[in-house]
């Protein structure tokens, strides 16, 4: 088997420790001595094209990312079922008290083609149905739209319902109403490599950068 992917992480990682420990120590020496202190949590996609830190060119310990199928929400679990998404808004909200958590879809997410054409996955079934509500709106409202659209509607859909979810934790929905806390959908649209924002009072996206 060849290493050649192996072996660019580990060029990678040179290039990584020459930055960061080599030219620019005192990063990771502050983050070291006083932890993390991230002002803004991210919620991603595990796609591999759309990687927090490089849509975004931030530095170790800027973003608190949190990364899974079709960076989805679920709503505060009342069953004892364990949820790592969860368990990480607790975590940031409660603990590392960010100011910000951004709910960042994308264009052409594998995790919702599967929530708009049935996964019969153990795991990935399940956890897409998160957003079933939202995959029955625009199968209603977009009924006569191509695939396309239909999965471009339900990806920007699902980030809302991923922002209704995070009022159901008690963490977030207080600091919230107490002006400590922003929530943000942001849309990434990767053919034409824009961002867009959901406005709240628009009911709409809209460029953001």
């Amino acid at each position: 088997m060849k290493n050649d992917v192996t072996d660019a992480m580990i060029n990678g990682f040179k290039a990584f420790h020459r930055t960061y420990f080599d030219d620019h120590p005192d990063l990771f020496d502050s983050l070291v001595d006083n932890g993390q202190s991230p002002k803004v949590m991210l919620v991603g996609c595990s796609d591999a094209r759309v990687t927090p830190t490089a849509l975004y060119g931030s530095e170790p310990g800027d973003i608190f990312v949190v990364r899974n199928i079709a960076n989805l929400v679920p709503p505060a679990e009342q069953d004892g079922h364990l949820h790592g998404t969860s368990a990480a808004v607790e975590f940031a909200v409660s603990r590392l008290e960010v100011e910000h958590i951004i709910i960042n879809g994308h264009s052409h997410c594998g995790g919702i083609k599967a929530l708009l054409h049935g996964s019969d996955g153990k795991y990935v079934g399940p956890w897409v149905e998160i957003a079933k509500d939202a995959r029955s709106d625009v199968l209603r409202e977009y009924a006569d739209a191509s695939p396309e659209e239909q999965a471009r509607a339900l990806e920007k859909a699902s980030i809302l319902i991923s922002l209704e979810n995070l009022l159901t934790f008690d963490s977030v929905r207080r600091r919230v109403v107490r002006g400590e806390l922003q929530l943000h959908g942001w849309y990434f649209d990767m053919e034409e490599g824009t961002l867009l924002s959901y406005r709240a009072e628009k009911h709409q996206f809209e460029p953001l950068a």
